[in-house]
This record gives C-alpha cells, sequence and structure tokens, in this order.
C-alpha cells in the first residue's frame, strides 16, 4: 500500500513537471542552450591527521573523456604513508558506471568490491598491483554510486522535486543532472593486508565526501 501511494505521487510529480518543462519551451525557447558548468577546484582540501605534500601531475583524461570538464590531484602524508585523491568533474553523463571507469582508463582488469556506508553510499575497493584503492563518484544530490543503476535511481528520486521548478523553467539547471566528482584514492599495500588498506582508504573516504557533498558544484 504505501509503495502504491508512494508511486502515484511520484507519477504525479513527473506529470507536473513534465507539463511545465512542456510550458517551458513553448513559452520561453530561448532557454533551451545548452547548459555548460564550469568549476576550478581548490588548492588546497583539509584532510584530519593527514598533512598535504607536494603532488605530482596525474595522467589527464580530458582529451579521452569529452564528458571531462576539469581535474585535480591531491597528495597527502601521515606516518610515511603518502595517499593520492584523484578528483575528476565530469558533466552530462550517459553512463555513470565508476568500475567502468577504472577499467577503462586506468587499465585495472580484477573488478572492485562495491561496499556501502550509511549516510554515504556506495563506493568500490580494490588492488592494483602494488596499491590500494577505492573509487566513487559524488551525486550533486543524493548518496554516492558506484554503478550506473545507482546514479540513475539518484536523478529520478533526488532530481527532480518542487523545489527545482523554476531553476528549470529559466533554463538554469537540467531536469536530470548528470553531473558526477569521480573520486580515486589509493595508497602504496607495502606490508599491510588489503583489508587492513581498505580501512585506511574508507577512513579517509568517509571524511572526504561530508566535506565535498554540500561543496558539490553548483549549476
Amino acid at each position: 500500500m504505501y509503495w502504491k501511494q508512494t508511486r502515484i505521487k511520484f507519477l504525479a510529480l513527473i506529470f507536473s513537471i513534465g507539463m511545465l518543462v512542456l510550458g517551458k519551451t513553448i513559452f520561453f525557447p530561448n532557454a533551451d542552450k545548452p547548459i555548460i558548468n564550469t568549476f576550478v577546484f581548490p588548492e588546497e582540501v583539509p584532510l584530519a591527521q593527514w598533512q598535504p605534500s607536494v603532488a605530482s601531475p596525474i595522467k589527464s583524461l580530458v582529451e579521452e573523456n569529452p564528458n571531462l570538464v576539469t581535474e585535480k590531484h591531491y597528495r597527502y602524508v601521515k606516518n610515511d604513508l603518502s595517499l593520492d585523491i584523484e578528483m575528476r568533474y565530469l558533466q552530462n553523463l550517459y553512463n555513470a558506471d565508476v568500475g567502468g571507469y577504472i577499467q577503462q582508463y586506468f587499465a585495472i582488469t580484477s573488478p572492485a568490491v562495491m561496499r556501502q556506508q550509511k549516510g554515504v553510499g556506495y563506493y568500490g575497493v580494490g588492488i592494483d598491483k602494488y596499491k590500494a584503492y577505492l573509487s566513487s563518484c559524488i551525486n550533486p544530490r543524493g548518496n554516492s554510486t558506484f554503478t550506473h543503476t545507482q546514479f540513475r535511481e539518484n536523478r529520478y528520486f533526488k532530481d527532480i522535486t518542487f523545489d527545482r521548478i523554476m531553476p528549470l523553467l529559466q533554463g538554469k539547471e537540467a531536469l536530470l543532472d548528470k553531473r558526477c566528482l569521480w573520486v580515486h584514492l589509493s595508497i602504496p599495500l607495502r606490508k599491510s593486508s588489503p583489508e587492513a588498506a581498505y580501512q585506511v582508504l574508507e577512513q579517509v573516504w568517509f571524511s572526504w565526501y561530508r566535506w565535498w557533498q554540500p561543496r558539490f558544484p553548483k549549476p
């Protein structure tokens, strides 16, 4: 019964917004210009118990991925352990599969293991040669995602809201906000077990996510 009522309300909301978008197309035709989002990553991001370090340039994926707007490499150290965090801002995504990105752009063939943390979302962990990594997509609304299905569900259930009606009508925002902050963290494996390395990465990731989610780039 609860799902039936929720489904009816959701369909009514989609219909209402659909009619408004149709009205926008008719009465505000100039508002249909492509939405281009620009963003500059901050030079430093605070991370408790870790000290910022000099970061070397990362492999640029701008030419390989037309949806990639900008990218940034952060490096931190703690007790002689180095931590690398690669940030990439993507938009207009039709396939937000982080596992696929890992294989395509980092040539990591072994599949990542997907995990979930309440209040944060989904992420994947794995081993790449002598490094342990954690990778995920911070969404503009809703928790983090690892698969395209999770990303798509966030768009339908988090983007379609009444408080976004005016920005939609004015052409300032898209109906479905297909943007993502792709985060890829890695540390040397050394002599520690993969699970011990994952715990270090997870602790960093939860803190990193909570800093970035409310600071997601504005449309």
